[in-house]
């Protein structure tokens, strides 16, 4: 005996899921039939369109079948269960009329019984072998008509369900051993009656053979197997509680009757001819190598598929199913379209459209109206309160058959942005002048524009770039470590590279630097001229004072530059302008040893004076002068000229 867990009849789902799908299945099935019987009989009287789905015989059926046969359990005392298993049977049926039968059916199942429930603890549930024999009789209410090659059913009928245990449950229910641990004294058979209901599908294959599938529920009472009705301390089965159960089969299904031959049809009316319609489409601006698109208006009132051939200027493209045409010309000119419309199932059902004629331009470049250049006179980059930029714009007209312009802008020196635009800016800044005086050049700016078919146009606008003279930079005056005296390599920069090129064409700009390391003043002391003790100053501003005085001293070593010529610009610690010692160094030596240049450190380069060459009356300032002014000509002249 095996103990085995209390469930529910786990194929509950399987009929109503069956039922939705044979009443889905069957109006379907019948609309079908419906259809193919009014399509084969019209024109025919009602009887011959009765008649006209029986194809098939099928006035008696024979049905062999097997599959499974599942039951449920009940709650109530041991829990009296028939365990899953199989059936085999057969069924004889006749079809009284085109949707109704009546069916005879006989299965036998082999269900064996367990009492889920020990009757004691430590005890196994009791199982022992059960076969049922079932005969049934339903009516059979079918969706489709006698002769149809699917059909759907419905049935519900009664019947007896007779429960036999095998031989050998009767001899086990006999020995001594279950007589004493489960109180049995024996098995009988028990017989119930039973409803059953369902459905299934039957599909002819042939005339006389088929196959059929089937599901139905089976209600019941209890079988008993004449155990006690109550609890007595052994084996027990509380009867007349309702019992359910399903079977699902298969099976072949046997045939037998005469075939319907309905009458044939009556003989067709000829169709109605086809309607040529029109041709649409090829309207508006057409253009060479751009495809030209065309469509049929024809029609069948047969409804039946058409046909086409299509024509352009006489020669005949491959037949085709659509009505829809389309063709490139490789020219420009007239074509002419017809169309030919023939039944696909009667070719000689064909009827003509056309022809249409249709014209195709002829490719012209682009049409430039206008390029134009606003400013038209620019200021160098050296110029910083002048005009750097220009925009560049155009007017551009596409031909009908050119399509989408791309544009390029390109200048004869100089930078375009935003050049692939009708609209582009020039920028001046990036053109080069030599320093000295004014100058002035003439820059072309050209566009082109290109049409899809690759024809392009072109057309020029000029625009005048001045530039006044430029600043230049000479090199830096490096001093030593919080010392403002000028070697004699600054001196040689001053005196022989900035003086002569001062006073006629251009002025000097002295910016002043320390180091961040040096002391921010110089210390009191006298005046190179001996008497008068000078005051404490800012160390960058006293090395742009010893640098204007070398220029200006006028005898010994320095130069005789009017200070009106000379501006200075005191930058303190910064050091956001790149530093240009040249070939000049700083050293401590006595003034009668020092050199003219020795190697500069990182650290030298931050102690120095710049020295710029201004163009007179020019407004333009290197970008290290943020105040530049006029130099103090008492503190020149009380400085004289320094050693």
């Amino acid at each position: 005996m095996v103990m085995v867990r209390s469930c529910k009849w786990s194929g509950r789902l399987v009929l109503p899921v069956f039922l939705a799908m044979v009443w889905c299945v069957g109006p379907l099935a019948f609309a079908q039939d419906a259809t193919k019987a009014q399509d084969a009989t019209k024109g025919n009287d009602t009887q011959q369109k009765m008649a006209a789905s029986e194809d098939y015989p099928d006035l008696v059926e024979i049905d062999p079948f097997g599959g499974v046969s599942l039951w449920g359990q009940l709650n109530k005392g041991l829990g009296e269960k028939l365990l899953d298993g199989g059936t085999a049977g057969i069924r004889a049926g006749v079809n009284v009329s085109r949707h109704v039968g009546i069916e005879f059916g006989y299965n036998f199942m082999v269900n064996n019984v367990r009492l889920v429930t020990p009757i004691s603890p430590g005890l196994p549930s009791y199982n022992f072998g059960n076969h049922i024999h079932y005969f049934a009789l339903n009516p059979v209410y079918n969706f489709t008509a006698r002769g149809s090659r699917v059909r759907p059913y419905v049935t519900v009928g009664v019947g007896a369900l007779h429960f036999v245990p095998t031989n050998e449950a009767e001899t086990s229910a006999m020995a001594p051993l279950n007589q004493t641990l489960y109180g049995i004294r024996g098995l009988s058979d028990n017989l119930q009656v039973a409803l059953n209901y369902g459905g299934g599908v039957k599909f002819h294959l042939s005339d006389h053979f088929g196959l059929r599938f089937d599901v139905r529920g089976l209600l019941s009472r209890n079988p008993t197997f004449g155990l006690p009705r109550s609890n007595d301390g052994g084996l027990y089965i509380i009867p007349k509680q309702k019992f359910n159960g399903l079977e699902a089969t298969a099976g072949l299904v046997f045939y037998f009757g005469s075939k319907h031959v309905p009458p044939p049809p009556a003989p067709k009316p000829p169709p109605p001819a086809i309607n040529a319609g029109d041709i649409t489409g090829g309207e508006g601006t057409l253009c060479q190598a751009k495809a030209i698109n065309v469509h049929s208006t024809a029609s069948d009132p047969t409804g039946h598929a058409l046909s086409y051939v299509w024509k352009t200027n006489g020669a005949a493209a491959a037949p085709s199913a659509s009505a829809d045409y389309s063709f490139t010309p490789n020219n420009a000119g007239d074509f002419k379209v017809e169309v030919a419309v023939s039944d696909s199932t009667d070719p000689s059902r064909t009827v003509t459209a056309g022809p249409k004629t249709i014209t195709v331009q002829d490719d012209t470049p682009p049409q430039i109206a206008s390029v134009a250049a606003s400013p038209t006179t620019l200021s160098c980059a050296a110029d910083t309160n002048g005009v750097h930029t220009a925009s560049l714009s155009a007017q551009v007209n596409g031909s009908a058959c050119g399509g989408n312009l791309t544009y390029k802008w390109t200048v004869s020196e100089g930078s375009v942005t935003n050049d692939t635009s009708p609209n582009a800016t020039f920028d001046a800044s990036t053109l080069s002048f030599d320093s000295g005086g004014n100058q002035s050049k003439t820059v072309t700016a050209t566009l082109t524009a290109t049409d899809e078919k690759g024809k392009s146009a072109s057309q020029t606008a000029n625009i005048t770039v001045n530039c006044p003279p430029q600043y230049k930079r000479l090199p830096d005056i490096v001093f030593a470590k919080n010392n403002a005296r000028v070697n004699n390599c600054g001196k040689h920069i001053l005196i022989e590279q900035a003086a002569p090129q001062a006073g006629t064409t251009y002025d000097v700009l002295l910016v002043a630097h320390r180091s961040a390391d040096e002391n921010e003043n110089v210390p009191a002391g006298r005046h190179a001229r001996g008497r008068t003790r000078a005051a404490a100053r800012a160390l960058d501003e006293q090395r742009a004072l010893n640098a204007a005085a070398v220029l200006v001293g006028g005898h010994g070593t320095c130069a005789n530059l009017d200070p009106s010529q000379i501006k200075m610009d005191l930058a303190g610690t910064d050091q956001t302008s790149t530093p240009d010692p040249g070939l000049c160094g700083t050293s401590n030596l006595p003034q009668t040893k020092e050199r003219r240049g020795s190697q500069v450190s990182d650290s030298d380069k931050e102690r120095r004076v710049e020295v710029y060459l201004i163009p007179k009356n020019s407004s333009t300032m290197p970008p290290a002068a943020k105040n530049a002014r006029p130099v103090p000509e008492p503190e020149l002249k009380t400085l004289g000229c320094p050693r």
